[in-house]
């Protein structure tokens, strides 16, 4: 480093901030944001405090009110924030709380049990970004106020945050207590738009959304919001005696119908945790107690709505606490499935958590001293030790409702719904891979082993199947390459009746084939898209050929039905018998079958014609030379072919379910039944 660029950076540029000035710096680091989320924020930051008297028993009625001006109030019954003084600062505890960071009754001393506060810095965040802040504090008989601009304690000569103000520190009384008075906190304030977004304001859905939620959380407390925003005052108010049962009530999609109760889970555990003592030394292993309330059941629906809260504090992200909840659910779900008979088929895959949690509206709320969170608007808990905890507490009760007999009925219904929806999504995805593999067949390069023609137009051209690599050669030789194409087939294809569309195109030969006529498989199969005119199935004049002609004819019935819709698929008659005549005049005569040979040699010796005897029989395509190949069965002057139809479709279609499908006692009565028809010499042994 060079000394010019050594006295660029000194002691100097070294800037600490005291007090609030920090959160007027970096305002986002303290409220999480400064758009319209920001400035809700700060209502947050008031209400939990006062909630957090209500978790703690001390207060019943909480009061928000929206003033026209943009100003927010919230009053509570609570006890009253401490207004002695502090013996290390000298400061009452009203202003020690606005105005330093980190100073709070929450950081655990004997104030509060449990609080949604963490880091003693929600309420002089607010105070730092407001304009000015009122406090009205009722306690010990007196009724106490005092004021605060940008932060610093004073005095307004009149109302709202433009009336003159003088720079005086000390809470000030003002009166006493009326009798029978409630004792509690008022705390109004004018957030400052200098330190927001252009435009961004207070969410009033939000702050009803908040007020609603926390009053599903804390069934023993009152709350209600009067909006003046508007110029007239409405006025609602929230309280739930039920609780977490009526929120999930509220929460359940509409028109969803329950397909159980709800189920109030409850419960308590410890966990360890290494925690700071008062004189800031770390104690290892230090027990800590945990309350768990857990409300859920499941709908008819796919939606799952699952509400995460710390000490009735949102957390968005969920956190460690939705963790313990979903492995409870998913293990304790599966163990009740595996011992439910009747549910799972053999070998079909245990449901996964996905399937356990569709359908499911659920409220999770944990109750821990001191919680530890990602940041400091608390958006997902990071409390390790809890997650055993709510796991242990929810997998008891679900395994004792699914074995109670006055539920098991309820949860073998919801044990079905599991089932099912773990079928529903092993059947989409394996429609999506095979939608998948479909694209990949169609937009892949064309295989290795096609013989390819010349002509580029549909008008002449024909693509012939051909059964074995052997019967490839002669035909190679014999084709027309400028309009005949070859594509081998190695063995019998898939039966496709009994498989599924992803199975099928796993079979490496009919992948070859939707590559090669490249117009797409089943509702996409696009005829105009087919490179070739027709489609010829060269499959070898026996049994084995007439399987695999089948087997062939049933891929394109089920996937590629508009080829046979339009009278372009045939299947070709290669001879079966090779008849020769010795003298002047020899004669070649290919015959198709047994009888049609024998009627044939006996009509040539009565002419008077030596045969050549015995008369060979092709036992494949492959034994054929190309010229005979071509004159019997490739040559369109001279070939027999066979259109393939489908004049009666549903004859077709039961046909194709009889013959080829997955049930076998049909097929077996069939041919039974049709024995008496088989002419027993016409049979190709």
């Amino acid at each position: 480093m060079t000394a010019s660029a050594e006295s660029l950076y000194g002691v100097d540029d070294l800037t600490h901030l005291e007090g609030l000035e920090a959160v007027r710096k970096r305002p986002g680091m303290y409220i999480g944001s400064t758009d319209s989320r920001g400035v809700t924020h700060l209502f947050n930051e008031v209400v939990d405090n006062s909630t957090d008297e209500g978790v703690a028993g001390h207060a019943t009625r909480i009061v928000v009110t929206l003033h026209a001006d943009g100003s927010v109030q919230v009053d509570d019954d609570g006890r009253g924030i401490p207004t002695g003084v502090h013996a290390k600062t000298g400061l009452s505890g009203v202003e020690l709380v606005l105005t330093r960071l980190h100073a709070g009754g929450k950081f655990g001393g004997s104030g509060y049990k449990t609080s949604g506060g963490l880091h003693g810095v929600g309420a002089s965040a607010v105070n730092a970004l407001s304009l000015r802040l009122d406090v009205t504090v009722k306690r010990d008989g007196k009724v106490h106020q005092m004021s605060f601009a940008h932060g610093e304690p004073g005095v307004f000569d009149g109302p709202g945050p433009k009336a003159k103000f003088v720079r005086q520190s000390g809470l000030h009384v003002t009166g006493k207590m009326k009798r029978g008075e409630a004792t509690g906190t008022s705390i109004r304030y004018w957030h400052d738009a200098r330190y927001f977004e252009a435009g961004a304001a207070l969410d009033t859905e939000a702050v009803r959304t908040k007020l609603r939620n926390t009053a599903f959380l804390v069934p023993g407390v009152t709350y209600v919001l009067r909006d003046a925003t508007g110029g007239s005052i409405s006025e609602e108010t929230f309280h739930f005696p039920n609780g977490l049962a009526d929120m999930v009530e509220f929460l359940s999609p509409a028109g969803d119908r329950p397909v159980c109760g709800t189920l109030v889970v409850t419960g308590e555990g410890t966990y360890k945790e290494n925690v700071a003592d008062e004189n800031g030394v770390m104690q290892s292993n230090v027990e800590r107690r945990a309350e768990v309330e857990v409300a859920f059941r499941w709908g008819t629906g796919y939606e799952r709505t699952i509400e995460c809260f710390t000490n009735t504090i949102r957390n968005v992200h969920g956190g460690t606490h939705r963790k313990g909840f979903d492995r409870a659910a998913l293990k304790a779900l599966q163990e009740a499935i595996s011992k439910t008979r009747g549910l799972l088929k053999p070998k079909e895959d245990m449901p996964t958590l996905d399937d356990v949690l569709e359908g499911m509206t659920a409220v999770i709320h944990v109750r821990i001293p001191e919680p530890q969170f990602t940041s400091q608007t608390k958006d997902e808990l990071s409390t390790a030790g809890i997650t055993k905890v709510i796991q242990g507490v929810v997998e008891r009760q679900i395994k004792a409702w699914a074995e109670d007999r006055r539920t098991r009925t309820e949860a073998k219904t919801v044990l079905q719904k599991i089932v099912d929806a773990a079928r529903v999504r092993l059947t989409q995805k394996q429609q999506k891979d095979a939608a998948r593999r479909k694209t990949a067949l169609e937009g892949a390069a064309m295989p290795a082993k096609l013989v390819d023609c010349r002509t580029t137009g549909v008008a002449r051209s024909e693509l012939f199947l051909v059964e074995g690599d052997s019967a490839l050669g002669s035909a190679r030789l014999a084709r027309v390459s400028e309009y005949q194409a070859l594509l081998p087939l190695r063995g019998k294809i898939l039966n496709v009746q009994k498989a599924s569309l992803a199975d099928t195109l796993k079979n490496a030969e009919i992948a070859s084939i939707v590559q090669v006529l490249g117009a797409g498989t089943g509702r996409t199969f696009d005829l105009s898209a087919m490179r070739y005119g027709r489609v010829i199935l060269m499959a070898d004049a026996d049994v084995d050929g007439s399987h695999i002609r089948t087997l062939l004819i049933t891929l394109f019935a089920r996937y590629m039905r508009p080829v046979i819709e339009d009278g372009r698929l045939y299947a070709a008659m290669p001879p079966l018998h090779k008849i020769t005549t010795r003298g002047r005049n020899p004669e070649t005569i290919f015959t198709f079958t047994q009888r049609e040979m024998e009627q044939t040699v006996s009509r040539l010796e009565k002419a008077g014609k030596q045969v050549v005897t015995p008369v060979p029989r092709f036992k494949g395509l492959g034994e054929m030379d190309a010229e005979e190949l071509w004159e019997t069965t490739m040559n369109p002057a001279t070939r027999s072919v066979r259109r393939i139809t489908l004049d009666d479709v549903e004859a077709a279609e039961a046909a194709l379910e009889l013959l080829m499908g997955e049930k076998v006692e049909p097929r077996r009565a069939w041919l039974v039944e049709s024995a008496e028809r088989v002419d027993q010499e016409a049979i190709d042994a």
